[in-house]
């Protein structure tokens, strides 16, 4: 539990759970708040499509190091981008 009683915590145990998991407290907030309105089953199936980073071209994954601010991708091949995507 938090140190101290956040009323707009719906599910406080879910918001642990996910803090010890790293996310953020914003983050644990959000999910564990839609989770009381909507359901845990439905918050886990909300979500996009994401294609995999090798359907991706090599300027497409460059560009995705940059927007997130990776550092020395403009030398690496296309598997080095994609497990530095992917470790970040």
């Amino acid at each position: 539990m938090p140190e101290k009683k956040n009323p707009s915590l719906k599910d406080p145990q879910l918001y642990e759970e996910l803090r010890e998991d790293g996310a953020s407290k914003q983050k644990a907030a959000r999910i564990s708040n839609a989770a009381a309105k909507r359901g845990r089953s439905e918050v886990g199936r909300k979500g996009g499509k994401a294609g995999d980073y090798e359907d991706w071209t090599v300027a497409q994954l460059k560009a995705k190091a940059k927007e997130i601010g990776l550092k020395g991708y403009s030398a690496k091949k296309k598997s080095e981008l994609i497990s530095a995507l992917r470790n970040s």
